[in-house]
């Protein structure tokens, strides 16, 4: 009976897997027919960089005398870096579309990649500016976003609550936007991963159970969306949607 459940099991975990991963491909060629209709140089840049590669190892391999055995290795490796032009020229885009929107750098933080603690949106204001808080090995960072004068009142309220929980532990403070001093959102995330690494991942633990006892955000405006507001709507449109998903 045991023999015969596992056996269930273990097809069943198969069969979620399969289905897990038709669904990536399914994501992945969406994703692809997306922006192939958004950058037309998308393709031209991938079957060059590709041709490139694989000339390369043809080249390599005449000159060593063993084309066959470089040619499939320069087919996988031409392959691979198409896939990563792919990528960053995906990643490019949705950063481009989100750019200067209400809520993007929640969204941008909250997809970082690595051990990061994010919390977005602890403190606010009815202008949907806000201030996340991150931590991580740096320390404790708060990310601002909107207008940098009203941010970094938040930013230094933020702190001040903060700096009475934390101790001695880091406190980095970042404001994104493209002006001088600012950090652009394409780059928030190089930008943290460059920061240096203070504490550990004990530390780490500690310092989310202590700030978690500040709460969320402050109650002086609406909640901040979870992810980009679009650009063309309305302010009185945006701040309901941000009640609704408060």
């Amino acid at each position: 009976m045991a023999k015969a459940q596992d056996k269930e099991a273990k097809a069943e975990a198969k069969k979620a897997r399969r289905q897990a991963s038709r669904e990536r491909y399914k994501q992945l060629w969406q994703a692809f027919q997306m922006q192939r209709k958004e950058d037309k140089r998308l393709i031209p840049y991938m079957v060059g960089l590709f041709v490139l590669i694989v000339a390369v190892f043809v080249v390599l391999g005449l000159v060593f005398g063993s084309v066959w055995l470089l040619l499939p290795l320069g087919i996988v490796l031409g392959l691979l870096a198409a896939f990563i032009l792919f990528g960053r020229r995906v990643q490019r885009t949705v950063y481009t579309k989100a750019e200067g929107q209400a809520g993007a750098a929640g969204w941008a933080l909250g997809n970082m990649r690595g051990q990061w603690r994010v919390k977005q949106a602890v403190s606010g204001n009815a202008h949907l500016d806000a201030v996340h808080r991150v931590i991580g090995k740096p320390g404790v960072i708060l990310v601002g976003e909107g207008s940098p004068t009203r941010v970094k009142t938040l930013l230094a309220q933020e702190k001040k609550k903060v700096a009475r929980v934390v101790g001695d532990t880091p406190i980095y403070e970042i404001v994104v936007g493209n002006d001088d001093g600012l950090v652009p959102l394409s780059k928030l995330e190089k930008h943290i991963n460059k920061l240096p690494r203070n504490i550990d991942g004990k530390r780490i633990d500690a310092l989310e159970g202590r700030l978690a006892a500040l709460g969320g955000r402050n109650q002086q405006g609406p909640g901040m969306p979870k992810g980009p507001i679009p650009g063309n709507a309305k302010v009185r449109g945006m701040q309901r949607t941000a009640r609704r998903r408060g």
